[in-house]
């Protein structure tokens, strides 16, 4: 079972990160998708992969907000 969640948690991690450059919901969605590895990361002992999927979240999510108010910015200033 945790092998299956692994693959799946994975599996979206990367799918999202290949949908990047399409929308800003992507970046967020890849940002849970790394949480979801790092679970499973420290869920199968290996701490240090957790720890990394961890960082990359926390990374991921700090895009997505950089560029929804970046978007935010634009239409408020620009329209």
């Amino acid at each position: 079972m945790l092998t299956a969640f692994g693959v799946l948690a994975l599996t979206f991690m990367m799918l999202m990160y290949a949908l990047e450059r399409r929308s800003p919901r992507f970046i967020a969605a890849f940002a849970c998708g790394c949480a979801l590895s790092s679970v499973y990361g420290f869920l199968a002992g290996t701490w240090p992969f957790g720890v990394v999927e961890a960082i990359w979240a926390v990374i991921a999510a700090r895009r997505y907000v950089r560029l929804r108010n970046e978007r935010r910015w634009a239409s408020e200033h620009l329209a």
